[in-house]
């Protein structure tokens, strides 16, 4: 077997023990999986005379590997953890992370000594927290509720407060990087709000940088039943984006080899500003790597590419693969686009022309990606619109130029607001297109499906693989057979 699928298969095994760790098993009755699966491989290796079966067997001992690492990875958060639960006692922590929510601040606070381990504070909205406060606290810290605690461990929380009293102590506690970042971002928010509306800024904000603490509550639901979310979430789409305006941009300035050291810098940083969600390390990357594959010239796999972020991303935090719906729809949907979107190609005989604005690609991604994730949204959410697809096709070929507009004006801000209102007036008008565009299809109630039961979508799944191997395979064995 070559080296590159060797790693393929330890990278599928590995993840895979991390998953049946996740779904509650013991250790032990892991091990006896890996054995029976082991033997499998083994008794149809030989009965097949086949090599690659061999390897298979001794490549499925990671997944014993895999759930050592989940259980050794849970055992250390809690054996660090020094916490006082369900007493009232004063406590110093340092915000590691802020949101501002309607009538209420969420914190995330790593825990000073003598104490240690990471908690949720639901805090009052003044005085305003940010990144890198040291606070002190007097209230009563709580053990998870069941009915949530699994989204809490998996961001590394251990406990919960409400609305403690709270004093500041100090500021700038946190990575000197990380805060001048979060600081230039809330720079470039500021800006946005200066030469924009305010519901037109928000949207800006959220397609650029991920913000979405200024939406109101009716126009996320808005995005959420016209399958727009994912616009504001900095998908893949959206570092794709970023990615071409900012290599594009230094290669008037710099050489190629510098030009892929830059862009893998701001994208770096860029993963850091925007709170280094799933979606976002995901997207980076894959890009990093697919860059990489570039500037060395080397053929890559996106196979591979997929299996080695998701390594690394599970390697990081296991609790991710399991229990982390951004991380499962951000790759749910990129399967869909790596695999569904060329079967689809080949079965419908659609060329290369990508339409006006792009809306063959616009339509071809929606469809590939919604394809994928649709039992996922609805099994989470409770929702799926087909209009989201007209939604997406209508909205993402412009994207692009607000995006970059929107980039340009938050750049040109930074010296002179009133210069940077000439891109906020046309970025305004692209933007409002887009905003009119999610509520259109976001107050449109029919065509939509609110559940769906677990047979139909394993149902679902093998019908789509099926297609997949149909449509990738059997046009090359129809025209092989045709030659022949």
């Amino acid at each position: 077997m070559r080296i590159y699928d060797s790693a393929f298969y330890a990278v599928i095994f590995f993840l895979s023990g991390v998953f049946i760790s996740g779904l509650g098993l013991k250790f032990i009755a892991n091990f006896l999986i890996v054995a029976l699966i082991a033997v499998l491989f083994l008794v149809f290796g030989f009965a097949k005379k086949n090599k690659k079966l061999f390897w298979l067997s001794g490549l499925s001992l990671f997944i014993i590997v895999g759930s050592f690492y989940y259980f050794a990875y849970e055992a250390y958060q809690f054996q660090t953890a020094k916490i006082i639960f369900n007493k009232e006692i004063s406590f110093r922590g340092v915000v590691v992370n802020a949101a501002r929510q309607a009538n209420s601040q969420k914190l995330t606070v790593e825990l000073a000594k003598p104490f240690a381990g990471k908690i949720s504070v639901q805090a009052r909205p003044f005085p305003d927290f940010n990144y890198g406060d040291l606070v002190e606290f007097k209230g009563i810290i709580k053990n998870l509720p069941q009915s949530s605690a699994v989204s809490f461990l998996k961001d590394g929380i251990l406990g919960t407060v409400q609305f403690p009293i709270t004093t500041l102590i100090s500021e700038n506690k946190g990575n000197f990087i990380k805060a001048s970042l979060l600081s230039f971002k809330g720079k470039i928010v500021n800006i946005f709000q200066k030469i924009m509306p305010e519901e037109q800024s928000a949207f800006l904000s959220g397609i650029t940088l991920g913000e979405r603490a200024e939406f109101s509550k009716e126009f996320k639901d808005q995005m959420s039943k016209s399958g727009t979310t994912h616009l504001v979430a900095l998908s893949g789409y959206n570092i794709s984006v970023l990615v071409m305006v900012i290599f594009g941009a230094f290669s008037y300035l710099f050489s190629r080899r510098i030009c892929f050291w830059l862009t893998l810098s701001v994208i770096a940083g860029f993963v850091l500003m925007t709170g280094a969600e799933a979606s976002v390390v995901r997207a980076a990357i894959m890009g990093g790597i697919i860059l990489l594959a570039a500037q060395i010239n080397r053929r890559y796999s996106f196979r591979n590419i997929i299996a080695v972020t998701a390594f690394v991303m599970v390697l990081i935090n296991p609790k991710v693969l399991m229990f982390d719906v951004g991380f499962q729809l951000s790759f749910m949907a990129l399967l869909g686009l790596v695999y569904f979107a060329p079967a689809f190609k080949n079965k419908f005989k659609i060329g290369n022309d990508a339409g006006f604005l792009s809306w063959k690609d616009n339509l071809l991604a929606t469809l590939s990606a919604q394809v994928f994730v649709a039992p996922f949204l609805i099994s989470y959410f409770g929702n799926f619109s087909f209009l989201s697809l007209l939604a997406n096709i209508l909205i993402l070929c412009t994207i692009p130029l607000a995006m970059s507009l929107g980039f340009i004006a938050g750049a040109i801000g930074l010296f002179s607001v009133n210069m940077a209102v000439i891109f906020g007036w046309i970025v305004n008008l692209i933007v409002s297109y887009e905003i009119f565009a999610v509520k259109l299809f976001g107050n449109m109630d029919f065509l939509r499906i609110n559940s769906i039961s677990v047979p139909l979508i394993i149902a679902y799944y093998v019908f789509i693989v099926g297609f997949i191997l149909y449509g990738e395979y059997y046009p090359a064995m129809f025209k092989h057979s045709k030659k022949s």
